[in-house]
């Protein structure tokens, strides 16, 4: 099974990246993800289930300790239709 996580973190800065926002992001980019796509209000990560679950565990505890106040996830199974 492979899926697609949409995640965003808060409290949002728009003059520098906060901690939990990099703290994020490092969690991603080093989970060997098939794709990730980081953006300022949304980030995507697709890949198998068992990477990307535990990516996202890894991302929780790791922006909730950096200081992170809510973390928005939407996760999708991606269907030979989807692409």
């Amino acid at each position: 099974m492979r899926l697609r996580v949409e995640f965003t973190t808060e409290p949002f800065d728009l003059d520098e990246a906060p901690a939990h926002a990099l703290a994020a992001r490092e969690v991603i980019e080093t989970a060997a993800l098939d794709a990730v796509d980081v953006g300022p209000f949304g980030n995507t990560v697709e890949g198998g289930a068992d990477r990307v679950l535990t990516a996202v565990d890894a991302l929780l505890r790791r922006s909730l300790q950096a200081g992170a106040t809510r973390i928005s996830l939407q996760v999708n199974v991606i269907t030979e239709a989807d692409g």
